[in-house]
């Protein structure tokens, strides 16, 4: 499934909202920001991400994932070495320093503030309820290693990239994104790489503002579903 990325902005653009390190002091509406890595207990608000993906992308017709099997999936491995969940969550108050997801071995997660001029209004705010007080999830992108033969070096594949609607155009994408190529970096790693739909201008502008190369020439080959399983009757 390609990477999605938020649908194209308002006319005018509002001006984007600045981005401060977590101790700065905040001004305006501050929304309080963290990217972490996935638990299971994230799972239910992972599908409903998925689920929301997919309608963005008009592709409900392909989508049959469940709890059960993402669940089955996500966490049976090592972070990283596998399929591997950032969570991007918001607040509008600072994240408590008792929380769990604070002092995950496997990554430290990264923390912002986002200033805004207006409130975001959240109708779903219920629905995403993280487990933290005051915390809801806004986002989250899945990634997992694969290997580039001309560099020699494995990389990282970004397979899905989604924020929900009311926090789109404030740079979560970027910093989402952002996450990614850092854990790249840090593990030496050559490339992070995704795919992008072609009618999706803005994200396609998105991505070339980050420096992203966009290659026309290549188009995805997939063997899914019942084309898939003829290959396992045949052996």
């Amino acid at each position: 499934m390609a990477a999605a990325a938020p649908p194209p902005p308002p006319t005018p653009t509002p001006t984007p909202p600045s981005t401060v390190t977590a101790d700065s002091s905040p001004i305006g509406n501050p929304l309080f920001t963290r990217i972490r890595l996935a638990a299971p207990s994230d799972v239910p608000h992972i599908h409903k991400l998925i689920y929301q993906m997919a309608v963005f992308e008009r592709l409900t017709h392909l989508f049959s994932a469940t709890e059960a099997s993402l669940s089955a999936h996500l966490f049976s491995s090592t972070p990283f070495q596998s399929f591997t969940v950032f969570i991007l969550e918001v607040s509008t108050k600072p994240f408590p320093e008792n929380s769990p997801h604070n002092y995950n071995p496997n990554y430290t997660p990264v923390a912002r503030i986002i200033n805004s001029d207006l409130p975001v209004d959240d109708p779903e705010r219920e629905i995403f309820k993280s487990e933290d007080e005051n915390v809801v999830v806004a986002g989250f992108v899945l990634f997992f290693p694969n290997f580039s033969t001309f560099l020699g070096k494995p990389g990282l594949y970004v397979e899905d990239i989604f924020v929900r609607e009311c926090y789109r155009r404030k740079g979560f994408g970027k910093l989402l994104l952002s996450a990614v190529a850092k854990q790249a970096v840090k593990m030496n790693y050559g490339r992070v790489e995704w795919v992008v739909l072609d009618w999706n201008a803005n994200a396609i502008r998105f991505y070339e503002e980050m420096g992203a190369q966009i290659l026309p020439e290549w188009r995805i080959c997939r063997l899914t579903g019942k084309t898939l399983e003829v290959y396992g009757d045949d052996i």
